[in-house]
């Protein structure tokens, strides 16, 4: 051990250590690690097969946010609801999704999910009451019941309109009170597009009526000439009017 200490403290091996040790930091300047606690990772550009810059072929989703402010008015939001659906949740495959418009009807609609959303829009604040004590006031986006209605054609015989869900729920209405009124096929609440859970692709905004008419996961409209046709809830004894400032049970 002291023959090489002394060999470290000649000058010349002294110098040559020197060297080699401003080497060392002179490559690692040059070089400088990269710290531990950062992941490096490529940026994914938005782009197609013909983008000059390249990336992916698809647009990268980002969750939307709901509105809970509309023209000074609060809403509620899409999660205030409770679920109380015959069956659960429903999940339909928009890819095969038809919406059709059936019964005395001169021309039957067998509508796409795209097909329905290209008819005019509309949008309207309403509050849907359950008959649970609860309430949710939402702005409520889609097309109108009516203009359906009139591409099929009404026939003279029909006077009432059933309405079908995916889960097998109905629910009718007087032809009057959906010719006669603004009422809304939603796809959208709120400004984002109506989840799974609350009754995508189409919920029926039935203002003035209880909550138990606001059928979700519509699949058909039927028109029909029977007068006493009773849904899901009013064979159980709900009122068929179900009006607001009555009752609703029968």
């Amino acid at each position: 051990m002291k023959k090489l200490a002394d060999e470290i403290k000649k000058p010349a091996n002294i110098i040559l250590i020197i060297a080699l040790i401003l080497l060392v930091l002179a490559f690692v300047a040059i070089n400088p690690p990269a710290p531990h606690d950062t992941e490096i990772v490529p940026a994914t550009p938005v782009g197609g097969p013909d983008d000059p810059d390249g990336g992916t072929d698809e647009t990268i989703q980002l969750p939307a946010s709901e509105i809970r402010d509309y023209e000074g008015e609060q809403l509620s939001s899409i999660d205030d609801f409770r679920e109380n659906s015959i069956k659960g949740p429903q999940y339909v495959d928009v890819d095969t999704y038809r919406l059709e418009v059936t019964g005395l009807v001169d021309s039957p609609l067998s509508l796409t999910y795209d097909e329905v959303l290209a008819y005019d829009a509309y949008q309207k604040v309403v509050t849907l009451y359950c008959v649970e004590g609860w309430d949710v006031k939402l702005l409520w986006e889609g097309i109108l019941v009516s203009d359906l209605l009139a591409d099929a054609g009404v026939q003279a015989g029909a006077n009432t309109v059933i309405f079908h869900a995916y889960d097998g729920y109905t629910t009718s209405f007087p032809l009057e009170y959906l010719t006669d009124n603004p009422i809304l096929l939603a796809y959208k609440l709120n400004e984002i597009q109506i989840p799974p859970e609350r009754g995508f692709p189409f919920q029926l905004v039935a203002e003035s009526k209880w909550g138990y008419k606001w059928i979700k996961w519509v699949t058909k409209i039927e028109l029909s000439d029977d007068e006493s046709y009773e849904g899901f809830w009013e064979s159980r004894g709900y009122s068929n009017t179900a009006d607001l400032d009555e009752g609703f049970f029968s």
